[in-house]
């Protein structure tokens, strides 16, 4: 069983309250726009990182985190990347490997929007946890907890920050 802390959209800020939020992770995960190498690093100091690049890095980010992470959980294969889009609207540049290959969990970041939906054609689960930072178009700061125990997603949890 591992406990995940799921964000994105950072844009150069990590709240202090995501420190008391993901205080019982086990790893942050981060779908990129992280904002700078400085951000990543204060992340990475307070929890295990696992995080993609988004298209508002620079090369400093770009170098240390990829545009996609495929890997294992506990039992669930997950993706990770910046811009996937979301069911029924997934991203031209992923659509074919995503319905070749389909993981179990499909993360994504981008759109500022929160939005955690079950994709019953390709038997995965979609999760974008919405915007962390200041910087954007949304209206609330989000936030995602999550456990994966095997195969199993539980006992999801979201933060709201409050307005950008």
């Amino acid at each position: 069983m591992i406990k995940i802390g799921l964000l994105s959209d950072t844009h150069g800020y990590f709240d202090p309250r995501l420190k008391v939020f993901f205080s019982d992770c086990d790893e942050i995960w981060h779908a990129g726009d992280i904002g700078n190498i400085l951000t990543a690093d204060e992340i990475s100091a307070f929890k295990p990182l696992r995080a993609v690049s988004g298209n508002i890095d620079g090369t400093d980010v770009r170098i240390v985190y990829p545009q996609h992470q495929r890997f294992t959980c506990e039992g669930v294969n997950v993706w990770l990347t910046h811009i996937g889009g979301y069911p029924g609207h997934y991203d031209f540049r992923i659509r074919d490997e995503l319905k070749t290959d389909p993981p179990g969990l499909f993360i994504a970041g981008h759109s500022h929007i929160l939005k955690i939906i079950p994709d019953k054609k390709l038997d995965l689960l979609f999760m974008n946890p919405g915007a962390a930072g200041k910087n954007g178009f949304h209206q609330i700061r989000t936030a995602v907890r999550f456990v994966i125990d095997g195969k199993n997603i539980r006992d999801l949890e979201v933060i709201e920050l409050g307005k950008r």
